[in-house]
């Protein structure tokens, strides 16, 4: 004998129509690890079917998306909302209030639809209709109930978040070169060549004071920088972009300093709709969390200050002391003159056939469109040539032995890189030796195997080294 004899709430009407089964997980981590909870969403057709219905369709496109505020939009629930106002569904059944929705929005838009259409809602242990006073009260207590049970537990785990930030004890994931060791402290790699590669970083920039130039000193001589997986926990060596080369040097984890907070998470209305987006970085100390001295750093704190300002002056969108990295062009005075008459930043602009006649300008819109100022390059830039002849000439000597020395430095960071590279390379390509001798080789579905890493670690030498057992 089916339920339907005993629930009076179910008539002909909502049998003649189909039945919907709504399923939703807030996340993908809880669809991959929380599959005894996705039975039991799937175990609610058999209910549908025990109660009457002959046809049931299982909305699932919503299994690992959050149905809090300001999340992205449900496809799922919004076909569920389309169908009951089709008139197609005699009952929405979903395991528990909950997952059907999570904000008062979405659920009085539910009820309210439902009511219009005489449809149904069931959960595990009931049937609801919408024309009962007492039905109506109860899924307004249990949407009122699941919307501050989803704020109490985010309440919590945030307090407790911030707790152990401020003791500076939560870590997500550590920057590239440090680690946590048995106690919980935080130490750096114990790979002597990822230590060296971040320490690599720090002494290119002071030696070039540009993030750009910085990249192209490691693009340009193929040396290799660690960097987080997107997926896994095992480092990858990759030619650095930019953004990783900033990121190392903008970090004040590195500084040794533990911060929390600095890309603060903001909601905010958008073409109508609740969206959340993050902030722009904040300086450290302005965090909500800032512990300097925090652990053992790459650099000191005043060289992080003193290069933070100096990344600072080199940007053009910066309207302080900023006087901008040299790019290509004939003009010497780039970023380094100001208007007399409105103190900001000249523009060069070039002319004549080749385009290298640089101009200098500032730009005054406010007033007609018209330049406040503006004047020829080439007298201005001779002009300076002689006065730098004249300090830099007595001099010229030492510059050239210190640009060699720079030069001989450079070559110096560069085979020490790759020594490091080689010498790793080696020690892969050994141990895979010993793992494919150590095999049986009557097995030869781990043998081959084996012997294919062993290659493949061989071919990544150059030049080959052949001091390991052949």
């Amino acid at each position: 004998m089916t339920e339907v004899l005993y629930s009076p709430k179910i008539r002909p009407e909502h049998l003649a129509r189909k039945a919907i089964v709504y399923l939703r997980q807030s996340s993908d981590k809880q669809v991959r690890q929380n599959q005894e909870s996705q039975r039991l969403h799937y175990d609610l057709v058999e209910r549908m079917h025990a109660l009457g219905w002959q046809q049931v369709e299982t909305i699932n496109s919503d299994l690992g998306s959050s149905a809090a505020v300001a999340s992205a939009r449900r496809e799922g629930f919004e076909r569920v909302l389309s169908l009951v106002a089709s008139g197609e569904v005699g009952v929405v059944g979903s395991r528990e209030v909950s997952r059907l929705s999570r904000t008062d929005k979405d659920w009085c838009r539910l009820l309210e639809v439902c009511q219009i259409f005489g449809t149904l809602i069931a959960d595990e242990q009931q049937v609801y209709d919408l024309n009962y006073l007492d039905d109506q009260l109860v899924l307004g207590i249990k949407g009122t109930l699941s919307v501050v049970e989803l704020k109490v537990l985010r309440q919590r785990l945030q307090a407790g978040q911030e707790s152990k930030a401020r003791r500076g004890e939560l870590f997500k994931r550590l920057p590239v070169g440090y680690v946590l060791h048995s106690l919980g402290k935080v130490a750096f790699h114990p790979d002597r060549r990822v230590c060296e590669a971040i320490r690599l970083v720090f002494v290119k920039f002071r030696e070039r004071w540009s993030v750009r130039q910085t990249l192209q000193w490691f693009r340009d001589h193929d040396v290799e920088l660690p960097a987080n997986p997107i997926q896994g926990t095992r480092l990858v060596w990759k030619i650095p972009t930019q953004s990783l080369v900033r990121d190392i040097l903008c970090n004040p984890f590195y500084a040794g300093a533990y911060v929390w907070g600095r890309r603060p998470v903001a909601t905010s209305l958008i073409d109508g709709r609740l969206e959340k987006r993050q902030g722009a970085t904040r300086r450290a100390e302005d965090c909500r969390v800032f512990i300097p001295h925090h652990h053992v750093g790459y650099i000191d704190w005043a060289t992080y200050e003193e290069n933070r300002r100096m990344i600072q002056r080199n940007s053009v969108n910066w309207e302080g002391e900023a006087m901008t990295a040299i790019r290509a062009g004939q003009g010497l005075l780039v970023g380094l003159l100001r208007c007399g008459h409105c103190g900001r930043k000249l523009h060069v602009r070039y002319w004549g056939g080749r385009g290298t006649n640089a101009r200098y300008l500032k730009g005054d819109y406010d007033d007609g469109g018209q330049y406040c100022l503006g004047f020829g390059g080439a007298s201005v830039d001779r002009r300076l040539d002689e006065e730098m002849l004249k300090v830099i000439s007595p001099l010229g000597v030492e510059a050239s032995v210190r640009a060699l020395e720079e030069l001989s430095a450079g070559d110096v960071a560069q085979r020490a890189a790759l020594s490091s590279k080689l010498e790793q390379l080696e020690y892969e390509a050994r141990k895979a030796f010993e793992q494919y001798d150590a095999v049986d080789a009557r097995n030869r579905l781990v043998a081959g195997e084996l012997e294919r890493r062993w290659n493949e670690s061989c071919r990544r030498l150059s030049p080959p080294n052949n001091n390991w057992p052949t």
